[in-house]
C-alpha cells in the first residue's frame, strides 16, 4: 500500500552506465523514475521528470544518469551510502554495464525550507549558486563561484558536480624497438607521428575509463623506447579497468610499435593523506593512524618497522577500510594500548592495478608522571583532609577518578580541574567511620587520570586513621533466636558528650525507642535492647558517642538464628471433633524458608511424636497423624501443640490444637475437609485450610466459622484475608520490630495504597480484609516517625478505599465480630495527621471522595487565621473549622495544624452503642503536631440535613468511653448562634481538640422518655390484642362461612373482609419482626431488613386495596342496581385488585432502589424517606384510596339519605343524622383512618398526639375488624347463636312486595338482636317507582344493605 507522499530527506545519485547496443534516445533529458519512500526499496512513479544525461552513438558509449531519491527515515541514508561503499564496479547487467555509483547530494529540512548539500567531492555549478538562493550560514566559501549549498532541489537539474579539476594517471610503457634521437626533438616529424599514433591507441583503450576526458604523451626515453605518458579522468578508475583499458590499448596499436604489454607501469606521485590520532601520544592511549587516497581498491596494507612486517588484525591491532562515495578509500590502524614497545616506524600500502601508493610515519610515546604525597595521618574528628594529585603531563584528560582500599570505607568528595590537570579529594572522617577497635588502619587512596584517548596513570596515597575517644562494649557474643530478646551495653570513658546513637553497619539509624542512655560522673552507658528480635536484626551494629565533630564508635556483631514466632505458625484444625475409633491427622504449618529446617514434634499430655515434613508451594508443613483406638477414654477433650526447635537448640511451642471425641451415634454432620461433628457443634477453621476458594501457592488468612445444622455443616461467619492483603498484615508486623522501621514506612505506605486499590473489591466484601487494613494502619501509626505530604497522600488514598459506601456492610460484619475497630481506625488517623511535619512545603489539600485533608503550618510573625471548608458533594454534606489568631499564637513555630474530614464515618462509629442518637454530618478530625495550652478553642459548621428534627447536640470522639471502645461525648462542646440562618446548618464551640460531628434526636420520641416507654408497650400490647383478634376473625368467618355467604353480595362482602383480616394479620407479624431487628441493637442480616421491609410494604398496601375493593363493591350495588356480574368476575377482580396492585408497586420499589442500597432507611426496617423518597410507593397509593373510599362514603351516605315518600320532614332529617353517624362510625376504620394518622408521623417535627393516636389505631385495628367487620354482622351473631346453641330464638324476616311496608328490612326478636338492627339495618320503607319488583332488585337492593352490615 501507499505510504502518504510526506517527503522529509532527498539525496540523488549519479550513475555512469555504458551500454553495447546504440542509444536512439533523443537529445533532450528523458524521464528516469525512482523514489523510496522510508525503508522501502521498491520504486515508484515520480510525477515530475529527472535530469538524465545519455549519448546516442555507437556500441560501448558511456552516459550518465542522475537519480532522486525520496525518504522519510534519516537512518535510511547512512544504510544506502553503507551500500553504496560496499558495490564492486563495474556490475555487469543484460547489455549494459554499470560501471560507478555515487552520492552527490543530500538535502534535509530545516523548518519550511529545504537545505541541499553536495558531498564530499562534489560542488554545485556556478550558475546554480548564482541563480538560486543559497544557504549562506551552511555555506563554505569555494574558489571560482562554486557553492556548496542550496535552498531547494532544482527541480530540472543540474545537481552536485565534479569540480573541474581532473586526476592525472602518469603510466610508462616499453616500445620494444631501436631509439632514435628524433624522438628527444618534439618538433621532429617522427616525434609527432609516434606521438600521434600512441595518443589514438590510447585514446581508443582508455575512454572506457570513467569520467575520462584526455590522454597525452609527455616524452620518450630510452630504454629500448620507453614512453611516459598522462591519462586525466573525472572520477578514480575501478580496480581492474586500468588492466582492460591497456588491452585495449594493444589492439588499437599499430603492431610495428612492437608494445610490451608487460611493461605498463604506473608513476607514484606521493598523493596519499597520512593521519595520525592523537598527535601527541602517551602510554595506554588508542591511537589511530590513518592513510586516505583518491583511488578505490580493495588491496591495502599496513607494516611495521624498517624491515616492513605486516600488521594483521589482532586484540591489539584493529584494520578498517571504507570506501567514501566510491571516489577516495580510507583505510585505518588501530592500536589499543599504545606502549613504548609499540613506537616506530609505521606505513601503509595501496595498490590499484599498476599503481602503488603508500607513505610511512614515526610515533613516539609519552610516559604519565603522577606527583602526590603518598603518606598522610587522619584524626576522626569530623575536620576536613585534602588528598591532592596533579599531572605533569598537559594532556586531553576526560576524568580524573579516586579510588580507595582497606578495612573500613571511608569516602570523600572529589574536585577536579582538567584544565590545571589536578584534583582534590577532601576527607571528613568521624566516629562513625573510625571505630575503636580499628584505629591506625591504613586505607589507600588511589588517584587515576583517564586521558580521551584511553591512556590511563595513577598514583597511591595511604591514609592512616585514628580515633578519639575509648569505648567498650558487651564481649560476650551475642547469638539468639527470632522472638527472643537481647540487649548490648556500651561504655564510655568520657561523660561528656553531645549525642549518643545507635546505627547499623550500613549506616540505618536506629530509633531512639530501642535504646537508653546514662550518665555518671566518669563515663557514660548506653544500651540497645531488643524485645522481640527478628531476622532484620542480623548484623553489625554501632554504638557511637559524638562530642562536637568528634566521634568514638564500638562495634558488635548479632547473630540472630531464624525461629518461627508463635503468631505465623498455622494450625489446622484449631478445634474439631473425631471419632474414639478413628484416626485424627494434627498439621502446623509456616512460610517456607530455603536452607532452614526445624526439628518439629508433637505433644500431647506428656507424650511426644516427631512430625513430617512437606512442602505445599510457598509452605513447609509438618503433619502428624494420632493413630486410630489410641486413647482409652472416649469422652475427653485432647490439647495438642507442635514444638519447633532451630539449630541453635532454642525452641517455640504453637497455640493448642483442642480434639473433642464424641461417640459415633452423635455424629451428623461429615465434611473431608471440615470434618465431623454434632448437631449445633460450632468450630474455627483458617481460611488458608478450609474450603474457601484461593490461588495455589497463596497463603491467605483469618478464620472461618461453621455450625453444624442438621446433617450439613453451615458457614456462620467468614473473616478471610485475600493473599495480598494478608501479605502486607505479615509485613506490617515485622516492620513494627524492624531497627529501620523509620526508612521502611514510605515505601510500605505506598505498597499498600497501591494494593488496597487492586483489592478494593475484596476489601469491601470481606470484614476480613477490612478489618486486616485497619489494623495495618493502627499498627503503622505506632511508628515513632515523621510523616511527609507522600506519606499522607498514601495513607489518605488507603482510607479512601475502605470508607467507601459500598464497604459499609463489611463495617457492619466487622463491628459484630470486634466493637472497637472503628474507634481504633479513627485513632491511627488521629495519629498520623498529628505526626504529619510539613516544613518548608506547601501544605497540601488532598481530596478523595470519601476522605479529605487540609492543613496550614504556623510560621514566625504575625499568625494567619487557620480556615478550612470541606464539601463532598456525592454525600450532600459540607463542613468547615476556623481557629483564630489568638489561639495560633500560642503553638510553637512550624507547628502543623491538620484537619481530616469524612462524609461516611458517622454511619460507621459507635453502630453498636448509644443509639438513642444518629450522627448527621461531616466526622472532623483537628491535630496539632506539637502540644497545646489548653483550652484550645475551636470553631466548626457542619451542614444540617434535619432541617426540622430534633434539637442537635455538638459532640467529640471521646476513645475512653465504654471500656475503651469509644463513644459520642459533648464535654467541652456547645452549639453557638453564629448570628446566621441555622435551619441548614449547626454552629458549634469546643475547648479542646480530636474527632468532632453533631448529633440529631430523631423525629420520633426520644427512645428514653417516658412517651417512647408508653408507645412501645401500647404498641406491643395492642398488636398483640390486633393478632389475636384477627386470628379470631378468621376463625369466625370460617365457622360461619356457609351460613353468612348465601348471596353473591353477602359472598363478596366476606371475601374482603377475610382478605384483609389475613393481610393485617401478616403484616402485624413482619411488624413485629422488623421491630425485634430494630430494637436488637444489633444490625442484623440485610437480607431479613429487606425482606421485613417488602412484605410489610407488601401486606399494608394489600390491606389498602382490599379496602378499596370493599368500598367499590359497595358502591357498585348501590348505584349500579340493575347490572349483575358473575361472582367468578367479582372474584377475578376483588383478587387483581387486592393483590395484584401491591405486588407490582412492591416490586418495583425494591427492584429500583436495592442495587443501590436505599431501600431501607438506616437504622429501620422500613422505606427510606430521606435518600429515595421510597415511602412515596406507601403513601401515595395510600392517600389516594383514602380519598376514593370517603368518596365512595359520601356517595352511599347520599344513597342512604335519599328522602322516601310518605316520611314527615322531621322524622326524616333525625333517621338522616342517625344513618350519617352510623355510617361514619362504621366505615372510617375499616377505610383507612388509621394510616391517615401515620402518614401524619412521617412529617418532620410532627407532634406527639398525632404518633399517639397512631399507635392506639394501628396497634387495636385487628380489634376493629374483628368487632365492626366480623362480630357486629347480624348473619354472623345469628350463625353463632345457632351454632352453639346459646338460646332459644326465633328469626323472622318478612320480605315484602307490596307497595308501603313498614317493616324493617332485618329483625329479631331479642333486645340484642334490636340494637344490631338499630345500628346497621334500615327503619323505614323503601319505596320504588314500580308497583312490580323483581327478584333481581330486591336481592341488589338488600345486599346493599348487607355490605353496610
Amino acid at each position: 500500500m501507499k505510504s502518504p507522499r510526506t517527503i522529509t530527506f532527498y539525496f540523488v545519485l549519479i550513475v555512469i552506465c555504458s551500454s553495447e547496443a546504440t542509444l536512439s534516445t533523443p537529445a533532450e533529458p528523458f524521464v528516469h523514475p525512482l523514489i523510496l519512500q522510508g525503508h522501502e526499496l521498491a520504486g515508484e512513479e515520480l510525477l515530475r521528470p529527472k535530469r538524465a544525461v545519455t549519448v546516442g552513438g555507437p556500441v560501448a558509449e558511456e552516459y550518465t544518469v542522475d537519480i532522486e531519491v525520496s525518504f522519510e527515515n534519516v537512518s535510511f541514508l547512512e544504510s544506502v551510502k553503507a551500500h553504496l561503499n560496499s558495490l564492486s564496479f563495474p556490475i555487469q547487467g543484460n547489455g549494459t554495464d554499470i560501471l560507478s555509483m555515487a552520492m552527490t547530494t543530500v538535502c534535509t529540512p530545516a523548518g519550511n525550507d529545504l537545505l541541499c548539500f553536495c558531498e564530499k567531492g562534489y560542488q554545485w555549478p556556478e550558475e546554480r549558486c548564482l541563480h538560486s538562493l543559497t544557504c549562506q550560514e551552511h555555506d563554505s566559501a569555494l574558489p571560482g563561484g562554486y557553492c556548496s549549498c542550496l535552498k531547494g532541489l532544482p527541480p530540472q537539474g543540474p545537481f552536485c558536480q565534479l569540480p573541474e579539476a581532473y586526476i592525472t594517471l602518469k603510466i610508462k610503457v616499453r616500445l620494444n624497438i631501436g631509439f632514435q634521437e628524433d624522438l628527444k626533438n618534439t618538433s621532429s616529424a617522427l616525434y609527432r607521428s609516434y606521438k600521434t599514433d600512441l595518443e589514438r591507441a590510447f585514446r581508443a583503450g582508455y575512454k572506457t575509463l570513467p569520467g575520462f576526458r584526455s590522454v597525452t604523451v609527455t616524452q620518450f626515453t630510452k630504454g629500448s623506447v620507453v614512453v611516459d605518458y598522462a591519462v586525466q579522468v573525472a572520477l578514480a578508475p575501478p580496480p581492474g579497468s586500468i588492466h582492460k583499458a591497456n588491452e585495449q590499448v594493444i589492439q588499437n596499436l599499430n603492431q610495428t610499435y612492437k608494445m610490451d604489454y608487460s611493461s605498463f607501469q604506473g608513476i607514484s606521485s606521493n598523493e596519499t593523506k597520512f593521519t595520525v590520532i592523537p598527535e601527541f601520544i602517551f602510554e595506554g592511549d588508542n591511537v589511530t593512524l590513518e592513510c586516505e587516497t583518491e583511488f578505490v581498491t580493495s588491496n591495502t596494507s599496513w607494516y611495521y618497522g624498517e624491515k616492513r612486517s605486516e600488521i594483521q588484525n589482532s586484540d591489539r591491532f584493529s584494520i578498517h577500510t571504507s570506501i567514501i562515495n566510491n571516489i577516495s578509500l580510507i583505510t585505518r590502524l588501530t592500536i589499543y594500548n599504545f606502549t613504548q614497545r609499540d613506537a616506530g616506524l609505521y606505513g601503509c600500502n595501496v595498490t590499484l592495478d599498476i599503481f602503488e601508493y603508500g607513505t610511512v610515519r614515526t610515533l613516539d610515546v609519552t610516559p604519565i608522571r603522577i606527583l602526590a604525597k603518598e603518606e598522610r595521618k587522619v584524626v576522626c574528628d569530623n575536620n576536613p583532609i585534602s588528598l591532592n594529585c596533579c599531572s605533569e603531563n598537559i594532556a586531553n584528560w576526560s576524568k580524573i577518578e579516586w579510588k580507595q582500599e582497606g578495612k573500613i570505607s571511608i569516602l570523600g568528595n572529589p574536585e577536579t580541574d582538567l584544565d590545571s590537570s589536578c584534583s582534590t579529594y577532601t576527607l571528613k572522617a568521624d566516629g562513625t567511620q573510625c571505630p575503636s577497635g580499628s584505629s591506625g588502619t591504613t586505607v589507600i587512596y588511589t588517584c587515576e587520570f583517564v586521558s580521551v584517548y584511553g591512556a590511563r596513570g595513577s598514583k597511591n596515597i595511604a591514609v592512616t586513621f585514628t580515633s578519639v575517644a575509648n569505648l567498650t562494649i558487651t564481649r560476650d557474643p551475642i547469638s539468639v533466636s527470632e522472638g527472643q530478646s537481647f540487649s548490648i551495653t556500651c561504655l564510655s570513658d568520657v561523660s561528656s558528650f553531645d549525642e549518643v546513637y545507635w546505627n547499623t553497619s550500613a549506616g540505618i539509624k536506629i530509633h531512639p525507642r530501642f535504646y537508653t542512655m546514662r550518665r555518671y560522673q566518669d563515663g557514660a552507658e548506653s544500651v540497645l535492647t531488643v524485645k522481640t528480635s527478628t531476622r532484620e536484626w542480623n548484623g553489625t551494629y554501632h554504638c557511637i558517642f559524638r562530642y562536637k565533630n568528634s566521634y568514638s564508635i564500638a562495634t558488635k556483631d548479632v547473630t540472630i538464628h531464624p525461629l518461627p514466632l508463635a503468631s505465623d505458625i498455622m494450625m489446622d484444625p484449631l478445634e474439631a471433633s473425631g471419632l474414639c475409633t478413628s484416626s485424627h491427622q494434627f498439621k502446623c504449618c509456616i512460610e517456607e524458608d530455603a536452607g532452614e529446617k526445624y526439628a518439629v514434634t508433637f505433644h500431647m499430655d506428656s507424650s511426644s511424636f516427631p512430625a513430617e515434613r512437606e512442602v505445599i508451594g510457598k509452605q513447609a508443613c509438618y503433619k502428624y497423624s494420632l493413630p486410630a483406638n489410641f486413647l482409652r477414654w472416649c469422652s475427653k477433650d485432647i490439647a495438642v501443640f507442635c514444638h519447633f526447635t532451630n539449630a541453635a537448640n532454642s525452641s517455640v511451642r504453637s497455640p493448642s490444637m483442642k480434639l473433642t471425641l464424641v461417640p459415633e451415634k452423635n455424629i451428623t454432620c461429615r465434611d473431608p475437609i471440615i470434618g465431623i461433628g454434632e448437631p449445633g457443634k460450632i468450630i474455627q477453621k483458617l481460611c488458608q485450610f478450609s474450603s474457601v476458594s484461593r490461588n495455589s501457592g497463596q497463603t491467605i488468612g483469618g478464620t472461618v466459622t461453621y455450625k453444624c445444622v442438621g446433617s450439613q455443616w453451615k458457614e456462620e461467619a467468614r473473616a478471610c484475608i485475600s493473599a495480598p492483603i494478608n501479605g502486607l498484615l505479615q509485613l506490617a508486623k515485622a516492620l513494627i520490630k524492624s531497627p529501620s522501621q523509620d526508612q521502611k514506612l514510605p515505601t510500605y505506605l505506598r505498597d499498600l495504597s497501591v494494593s488496597a486499590g487492586k483489592e478494593e473489591r475484596d476489601i469491601h466484601s470481606s470484614p476480613g480484609s477490612l478489618g486486616a487494613i485497619i489494623n495495618i494502619l493502627d499498627l503503622l501509626s505506632t511508628v515513632p516517625t515523621q510523616v511527609n505530604s507522600e506519606m499522607m497522600r498514601d495513607i489518605l488514598a488507603t482510607i479512601n478505599v475502605i470508607l467507601d459506601k459500598s464497604a459499609l456492610n463489611s463495617w457492619e460484619k466487622l463491628l459484630q465480630q470486634q466493637n472497637n475497630q472503628s474507634s481504633q481506625f479513627l485513632h491511627s488517623v488521629e495519629r498520623f495527621s498529628q505526626a504529619l511535619q510539613l516544613g518548608d512545603s506547601t501544605p497540601p489539600s488532598l481530596f478523595h471522595p470519601n476522605v479529605q485533608m487540609k492543613s496550614m503550618v504556623i510560621k514566625r510573625g504575625h499568625p494567619q487565621i487557620y480556615q478550612q471548608k470541606f464539601v463532598f458533594t456525592d454525600s450532600d454534606l459540607w463542613g468547615d473549622v476556623a481557629i483564630d489568631e489568638c489561639q495560633l499564637g500560642n503553638l510553637q513555630p512550624d507547628s502543623s495544624i491538620v484537619t481530616v474530614a469524612f462524609p461516611t464515618l458517622k454511619a460507621i462509629l459507635a453502630q453498636d452503642v448509644q443509639r438513642k442518637t444518629s450522627s448527621n454530618s461531616l466526622v472532623m478530625t483537628t491535630t496539632v503536631s506539637h502540644n497545646i495550652v489548653k483550652p484550645f478553642r475551636i470553631s466548626m459548621t457542619f451542614k444540617n440535613n434535619h432541617r426540622s428534627g430534633g434539637k442537635p447536640q455538638c459532640v467529640f470522639w471521646n476513645f475512653s468511653l465504654a471500656n475503651n471502645t469509644g463513644g459520642w461525648d459533648s464535654s467541652g462542646c456547645s452549639v453557638e448562634d453564629d448570628g446566621r440562618d441555622n435551619r441548614d446548618r449547626v454552629f458549634c464551640k469546643c475547648n479542646h481538640l480530636t474527632s468532632f460531628s453533631i448529633l440529631m434526636s430523631p423525629d420520633s420520641p426520644d427512645p428514653g422518655s417516658l412517651l417512647k416507654i408508653l408507645l412501645d408497650i401500647i404498641s406491643y400490647i395492642g398488636l398483640g390484642f390486633s393478632i389475636v383478634s384477627l386470628a379470631a376473625c378468621l376463625v369466625v368467618e370460617a365457622m360461619v362461612w356457609k351460613s353468612v355467604t348465601k348471596n353473591r353480595t353477602s359472598y363478596m362482602r366476606h371475601i374482603c373482609i377475610v382478605n384483609i383480616a389475613f393481610c393485617l394479620l401478616i403484616a402485624d407479624i413482619w411488624f413485629i419482626v422488623a421491630g425485634a431487628i430494630h430494637d436488637g441493637h444489633y444490625p442484623l442480616n440485610e437480607t431479613a431488613c429487606v425482606a421485613a421491609t417488602f412484605f410489610i410494604h407488601f401486606f399494608y398496601l394489600s390491606v389498602f386495596f382490599w379496602m378499596l375493593t370493599l368500598g367499590l363493591m359497595l358502591f357498585y350495588r348501590l348505584i349500579f342496581i340493575l347490572h349483575d356480574a358473575s361472582k367468578s368476575t367479582q372474584k377475578a377482580f376483588a383478587f387483581s385488585l387486592g393483590y395484584g396492585c401491591p405486588l407490582i408497586i412492591s416490586s418495583i420499589t425494591v427492584g429500583v432502589t436495592q442495587p443501590q442500597e436505599v431501600y431501607m432507611r438506616k437504622n429501620a426496617c422500613w422505606l427510606n424517606w430521606e435518600d429515595t423518597r421510597a415511602l412515596l410507593a406507601f403513601a401515595i397509593p395510600a392517600l389516594i384510596i383514602v380519598v376514593v373510599n370517603v368518596s365512595i362514603t359520601v356517595v352511599v351516605i347520599t344513597k342512604i339519605l335519599r328522602p322516601s315518600i310518605g316520611d314527615k320532614p322531621g322524622k326524616q332529617e333525625k333517621s338522616s343524622l342517625f344513618q350519617i353517624s352510623k355510617s361514619i362510625g362504621v366505615l372510617t376504620p375499616l377505610l383507612g383512618l388509621t394510616w391517615g394518622f401515620g402518614l401524619a408521623t412521617v412529617i418532620q417535627g410532627s407532634n406527639a398526639v398525632f404518633h399517639i393516636i397512631f399507635t392506639l389505631l394501628n396497634a387495636f385495628q385487628g380489634l376493629f375488624i374483628l368487632l365492626f367487620g366480623c362480630l357486629w354482622d347480624q348473619k354472623v351473631q345469628e350463625a353463632l347463636l345457632h351454632k352453639f346453641s346459646l338460646s332459644r330464638w326465633s328469626s323472622q324476616h318478612s320480605k315484602s312486595t307490596s307497595i308501603g311496608s313498614s317493616t324493617p328490612v332485618f329483625s329479631m326478636s331479642s333486645p340484642i338482636s334490636r340494637r344490631f338492627n338499630n345500628l346497621f339495618g334500615k327503619t323505614g320503607t323503601y319505596n320504588v317507582s314500580t308497583p312490580e319488583t323483581t327478584s333481581s332488585s330486591v336481592e341488589n337492593s338488600s345486599s346493599a344493605y348487607s355490605l353496610l352490615n
